[in-house]
């Protein structure tokens, strides 16, 4: 099984406090299985612009993005234009990166 799917078959959890950052050798290992997401703000989120071709396949992906980060309880923030959608994960409950900001965006690579 490839971590991508290792990450999308998982569920997120609920995880508060500095001991559950992920390491920076495992941030960078799960990053390499993302295509396209890259590390933000000193390595304290990832995020990754998703382009469609109109304003309609934009909404349509964020709704079922809204879909995923509501059953996982892990939200993103999100950037809405008319040809892209700006995603960007981090758990603020912890300070940074966890488990459940690639858990999703695994999840959220499979919509595309």
């Amino acid at each position: 099984m490839s971590i991508l799917s290792e990450l999308a078959s998982r569920h997120c959890t609920s995880l508060r406090g500095a001991d559950n950052l992920l390491p920076i050798d495992k941030v960078r290992g799960y990053l390499g299985a993302l295509a396209g997401w890259e590390l933000l703000e000193d390595g304290k989120a990832i995020g990754k612009t998703f382009n469609f071709g109109d304003y309609y396949r934009t909404m349509a992906f964020v709704n079922a993005l809204a879909f995923i980060a509501h059953r996982e309880d892990h939200h993103p923030d999100l950037g809405v234009h008319y040809n892209r959608a700006v995603v960007r994960f981090s758990t603020h409950d912890v300070g940074g990166l966890s488990l459940n900001d690639f858990i999703c965006a695994a999840k959220i690579d499979q919509l595309t």
